[in-house]
């Protein structure tokens, strides 16, 4: 079995670059703490594995107030480029106290809105104080379910994007900026 390789060559055009990654970032992390500044209730981040956890990871350093996290697995693709449509859930959240409990899930991207829209209700029924969402790229072209982001990165043309824990087929997660993949790579 020979290892794939892949590289920064495989993308066509650079859509964000590390700054610009850090400039979105520090923009959000202000909007979430200003929406929970003095909230008596924790904070707990929900991050999405795998995509989310380089955008979760850099947003929590830039978050001044105290926050938890905790780490969910849902999923709605395969190993292609388009939404399955059947959500799954593979590794669910372990809290307690959810009354007292303000719920941020932290996305890397919404396509279709289908896994979202799943995990958001799937965590209302749990019944925290607050369930919220933010998410580092939204494509509203691709949208098949009603569903905005409370928390918005950046919103992005029906381009197929790599990089910064986006991937294609497990790969690409690792490019420090997200880039459109070309599409020779996945066709």
């Amino acid at each position: 079995m020979s290892t794939p390789t892949y590289s920064a060559a495989d993308c066509k055009e650079v859509l964000f670059s590390e700054q610009q990654i850090d400039e979105i970032i520090t923009r959000l992390a202000r909007e979430i703490e200003d929406t929970y500044k003095g909230s008596k209730n924790r904070l707990v981040m929900v991050i999405t594995l795998k995509g989310a956890l380089p955008f979760a990871s850099a947003l929590m350093k830039k978050i001044n107030i105290p926050i938890q996290y905790e780490c969910v697995k849902v999923s709605s693709y395969g190993s292609g480029t388009k939404s399955s449509g059947e959500v799954k859930l593979h590794l669910d959240l372990q809290i307690s106290d959810p009354e007292n409990t303000d719920l941020l899930i932290i996305e890397d991207i919404i396509d279709s809105g289908n896994t979202l829209s799943f995990l958001t209700a799937y965590l209302k029924s749990r019944r925290p104080a607050s369930v919220r969402v933010c998410t580092l790229l939204d494509k509203p072209s691709r949208r098949e379910v009603d569903f905005t982001p409370d928390f918005n990165g950046a919103q992005i043309p029906d381009k197929f994007v790599v990089g910064f824990g986006l991937d294609f087929d497990e790969n690409y997660r690792a490019l420090p900026f997200i880039g459109v993949l070309k599409e020779e790579i996945y066709s």
